[in-house]
């Protein structure tokens, strides 16, 4: 069975895992890494938090709700919504993230691999500016960058970042796109492909130059 070939049901514990493991990783910072910057620009480790306990809470007309508001700005919704998450005590962002860890609501047209992959990237969005390890299953980065690379979902990644490239992991069964090469751990090259630059230097191939010129220009 190829990841494309993963049901929603596999899928959605994939997600699990990552939301459980997310909460674990929460739990366990100081209010000096609560308070740092993550890799997504400006929002706190806090606030991304808030951001992936919002998509667990906010229903679906309370989303369309809150586009309205902001004037159909998808960015800008999202945007208020993991900030008004993120007030919340932090134990409570981590005791929603556990207990609602297997939820299977995804936004309509994106499916439950957007979730999946917000659960893995914005870990990494935490760690990777606070130095921590971090070495998600490769099999699970796979089916994110099955998802990314092969559909590029908006939100995630675009057409333009990722025409002409080709996209290798060093310790999974992943290789897809056509031209120049990037390559390197599978969570990197996923990292990158949704528009962390903080991940470039952990990539080889003659590719890595062209994404980097396309992610400085966004």
């Amino acid at each position: 069975m190829t990841t494309s070939d993963l049901s929603d049901a596999a899928v959605v514990e994939i997600s699990a895992r990552h939301r459980r493991a997310f909460a674990d990783l929460v739990s366990s910072l100081d209010a000096t890494q609560l308070a740092a910057p993550s890799l997504c620009a400006g929002w706190d480790v806090r606030t991304v938090a808030g951001h992936l306990v919002s998509a667990l809470t906010t229903t679906i007309p309370s989303f369309l709700a809150q586009v309205l508001w902001a004037r159909g700005n998808l960015d800008r919704a999202v945007d208020r919504a993991a900030r008004r998450e993120a007030t919340r005590p932090v134990e409570e962002l981590v005791a929603v993230l556990r207990e609602r860890a297997d939820s299977s609501v995804a936004p309509p047209g994106i499916g439950t691999r957007g979730p999946m992959t917000d659960a893995i990237v914005h870990t990494g969005d935490v760690v990777v500016p606070l130095g921590l390890p971090f070495d998600p299953d490769p099999a699970d980065v796979c089916v994110a960058l099955n998802f990314v690379v092969g559909r590029v979902p908006p939100g995630f990644t675009t057409k333009h970042r990722v025409a002409g490239l080709r996209f290798v992991a060093d310790d999974a069964r992943f290789d897809a796109g056509q031209g120049a090469q990037v390559r390197g751990r599978a969570i990197d090259v996923l990292l990158a492909v949704c528009g962390r630059p903080a991940v470039l230097d952990r990539l080889t191939g003659d590719g890595v130059a062209t994404l980097a010129g396309r992610l400085t220009r966004r």
